[in-house]
């Protein structure tokens, strides 16, 4: 059975979750007080209320109370964002995830029992000053406490040598999960796999490793 998935707040950041979520097919409830914005959604969502979120019989006859998980993405508005968390919590939604403006207010999100904080701003921002640390990177993908997984151009110093002259984890700490190689992927590459001219890398570990090992 497929999750119901509720979105209180259709900003930027709100209305590109509603967005994906509705173009995998699930069901999704969006809740806005702006008439604009709740037009803006209308056209792939079914669902969609204009109601103030504060509004107790407005969210009860919405159905988000129902829902599998609800994420507040509310703005500026960090008084408004605490409150309908609290509701939800209270109301019983078993899986609330909240956006955060600032560390303070997801440190009250979190106190108040959200499952997931997440700070978009200050997300793009260190993912933005990493890509330009980190020479090549593509793409990185938060996997744990201080690990991601990341996808690199193979560093000049790497090319034309295996992963076993490499020794990567033992030199920086780092794995190699796979490298994409034209139109083929090598998926958990054996130690004689050579790093090729343009190969690109998939390659969990941590931000400083990772830079250690691209600046050889």
């Amino acid at each position: 059975m497929k999750k119901t998935f509720g979105v209180v707040g259709l900003g930027r950041f709100g209305y590109h979750v509603v967005k994906t979520l509705a173009e995998a097919g699930v069901e999704v409830i969006a809740i806005d007080k702006d008439e604009d914005k709740v037009r803006r959604v209308s056209d792939f969502v079914t669902h969609v209320y204009v109601a103030d979120a504060l509004d107790e019989k407005a969210l009860e006859e919405s159905g988000i109370f129902t829902a599998d998980v609800v994420v507040v993405s509310i703005g500026q508005n960090i008084e408004a964002s605490i409150l309908v968390t609290v509701l939800l919590i209270d109301r019983g939604v078993k899986e609330v995830v909240a956006k955060a403006i600032n560390p303070l207010h997801g440190e009250v999100l979190s106190r108040l029992g959200v499952n997931r904080v997440v700070y978009p701003e200050m997300e793009m921002a260190v993912k933005l000053a990493r890509s330009l640390l980190i020479t090549g990177m593509v793409a990185e993908i938060p996997f744990a406490r201080g690990y991601s997984i990341f996808e690199i151009e193979a560093p000049e110093g790497l090319v034309g040598r295996s992963l076993k002259e490499l020794d990567l984890r033992n030199r920086y700490g780092v794995n190699v999960l796979a490298i994409k190689r034209k139109d083929e992927v090598v998926v958990n590459p054996s130690a004689s796999e050579r790093i090729l001219q343009k190969d690109v890398l998939l390659v969990l570990g941590s931000e400083d490793n990772i830079m250690k090992m691209v600046k050889g």
